[in-house]
């Protein structure tokens, strides 16, 4: 409704399929092919940590992708499986292999419970399952074939947008994946402490909606009070919305960019008014490890 502010939390993925996300709770699905046109409005807030709110509404800068002040990024951080906090946990992990692009590919863990949402929040175009077990053996395996196979346990956002576009069929996607589960499978000692899973190759490139993506040109900066953004959803991968713009141009709208900010609706037709950086460069090696 024309006029109604809605406190953004950004773009999420649940039951298979992305939406934008608003405080309180509510989703609105994004559909590729639809119309999206809102401005910033009433600054950008914290989004508080852990399902509490920031206790002293901090603002939050327009460039920051976690969308958290200061004290509330390190509340939610000491709370995070990456922290190794919970060491004790006793649910069951997953080590897994997600596939980016030709020869950059990434090493993981993710609760088992999550299934392959984690996978879709990071973006990963293909992957499979290496192994199963308690956490800290599932820790423990990553970093031994990380370092067994020579793959990071992180990928930037610039290089996985680049190699999105105009990726290799689902078939050249399986078999880089497929030659990289025999080897870890090779690597002794971890099937001592983590299920060995068989490999099955999982891709969401229809998922994400990765058919014909045109050459991209550029990326959305930050969001600034009263810009506008306009444009038709063409597809959507990990937090990003790639977006055909009434100008022609194919720009990514990195959706931690749109946590905190208060967003109504704007008119088709108005004219594009945030900052835009150029596109990232597409390059298939991969730097070493992390």
């Amino acid at each position: 409704m024309a006029g109604v502010v809605w406190r953004s939390g950004g773009v999420g993925w649940s039951g298979g399929s992305a939406g934008l996300r608003w405080w309180g709770g509510r989703v609105s699905p994004v559909v590729y092919g639809r119309p999206l046109a809102f401005r910033a409005v009433g600054g950008r807030a914290c989004a508080g940590a852990r399902g509490n709110a920031c206790p002293v509404g901090a603002a939050v800068p327009g460039r920051s992708t976690g969308g958290l002040c200061a004290d509330c990024a390190r509340l939610d951080r000491a709370h995070s499986v990456a922290a190794d906090t919970f060491a004790d946990d006793p649910r069951p992990y997953r080590v897994y292999l997600a596939w980016f692009g030709p020869g950059t590919v990434k090493a993981g863990i993710t609760g088992e419970h999550r299934g392959d949402t984690r996978l879709r929040e990071q973006g990963a175009v293909a992957f499979c399952w290496l192994g199963r077990g308690p956490l800290m053996g599932a820790r423990r395996t990553e970093e031994v074939l990380r370092q067994a196979l020579g793959v990071p346990d992180r990928v930037a956002y610039e290089r996985k947008r680049a190699l999105r576009v105009g990726p290799p069929d689902a078939g050249a996607r399986a078999a880089e994946l497929a030659e990289l589960h025999a080897r870890a499978l090779g690597v002794g000692g971890w099937g001592e402490t983590l299920e060995a899973l068989p490999f099955t190759a999982h891709d969401h490139g229809e998922l994400f909606g990765l058919g014909a993506l045109p050459p991209l040109d550029g990326t959305v900066a930050e969001l600034v009070e009263g810009g506008v953004v306009t444009g038709r959803v063409l597809a959507a991968a990990g937090p990003d919305l790639h977006l055909g713009v009434p100008d022609g141009r194919h720009l990514v709208l990195d959706g931690r960019l749109l946590g905190g900010w208060g967003l109504a609706r704007a008119g088709e037709g108005e004219p594009w008014s945030v900052p835009v950086g150029g596109a990232p460069e597409a390059r298939t090696e991969q730097d070493g490890l992390f």
